[in-house]
């Protein structure tokens, strides 16, 4: 167990400190959300900085490894991962200060010190975003590895990325706050303001559209496509048709497109004000589509395999050369 934690810290330490400090905050988090019966926005109030603790120690352990895999402009990756952990930092010990003060950090604008806590947030989280993309741009112009390996990290750092820009929606003010000139400054939910009836733990709107889910969903693309690609070279043994490299790699394609088809029907969903919880029959329909699609690429990838490669030769000098298989 030591040597396994030694080789996770040696794929970039300063990503793998945050993320063991988020696992330290996430226990504070639960034991606040225990001990605390403060609530913010329908939530208990330590509800916030615990999912925030988690979802930043899940972003820190995914590019640590990928920034480990570089060959080249590692060094540059690794400062562009330095970055973003920095930033991270400060986004989250934002949030932290605000919880201990007992008011919200994201949009809120009531006094200068919560603007400023507010925009100090707005600044981290473009720099986090910049950082991430070199690094993704970075993954592009590796080429050793497995075919459908290299997709899958390839397709799930841009959903991730597309996933962390939807939550730029978030911050620009409804016509309701135009016109009101009040003290808060975008909102989670669309057609109704913050803090209404939500699932439990997670919040997310049970009466209305939540730019939160589609930002979750997009966020967490960089660990459920290559988790698609590690099932199916488990089920590899067993199943003839996954051995080939080529048929995982088409396979990989079709959960890109089922994921990117999920994700814009989450977000279309969340800008017409529709909980996710009700959907209407565009919804249902645009799901359906995305199934039955999803299981005819599927079909098609798994009945129109390549062929097995023909076995090596060698010459065998008892049938005077005759080529005789390996």
């Amino acid at each position: 167990m030591t040597t396994t934690l030694r080789t996770a810290f040696a794929w970039h330490r300063p990503l793998m400190a945050l993320a063991a400090a988020m696992l330290a905050l996430t226990a504070v988090g639960i034991v606040g959300m225990v001990v605390d019966d403060r609530v913010l926005t329908g939530l208990p109030i330590w509800d916030k900085p615990t999912k925030f603790a988690i979802s930043i120690a899940v972003y820190s352990v995914a590019w640590a490894w990928l920034i480990s895999q570089l060959r080249v402009q590692r060094r540059r990756a690794w400062w562009a991962g330095t970055v973003a952990g920095a930033f991270l930092a400060v986004e989250i010990v934002v949030i932290v200060t605000q919880v201990v003060r007992g008011t919200t950090s994201h949009f809120n604008n009531a006094t200068t010190f919560d603007g400023w806590m507010w925009r100090a947030m707005g600044i981290s989280i473009v720099i986090v975003w910049l950082a991430t993309l070199y690094v993704c741009a970075q993954l592009f112009r590796r080429r050793d590895g497995d075919p459908a390996r290299t997709l899958a990290i390839r397709v799930g750092s841009v959903l991730a990325l597309i996933g962390m820009a939807l939550g730029f929606l978030m911050t620009t003010p409804t016509a309701a706050q135009i016109a009101e000139g009040g003290d808060i400054i975008g909102a989670h939910s669309v057609g109704l303001a913050d803090g209404g009836p939500g699932l439990p733990l997670l919040g997310w709107s049970t009466v209305g559209g939540d730019l939160r889910i589609p930002h979750f969903v997009g966020m967490h693309a960089l660990q459920a496509i290559p988790l698609v690609l590690i099932a199916l070279e488990l089920l590899a043994p067993r199943v003839t048709a996954l051995a080939s490299s080529t048929v995982r790699r088409r396979l990989v394609w079709v959960a890109t497109g089922a994921y990117t088809g999920l994700l814009t029907i989450l977000t279309w969903q969340a800008l017409r004000g529709q909980s996710v919880v009700a959907p209407d029959a565009a919804t249902l329909a645009a799901a359906a589509t995305v199934v039955v699609a999803t299981v005819v690429a599927t079909l098609v990838v798994l009945r129109h395999r390549p062929p097995a490669p023909e076995p090596a030769v060698r010459s065998d000098p008892e049938n005077r050369g005759v080529p005789s298989a390996v």
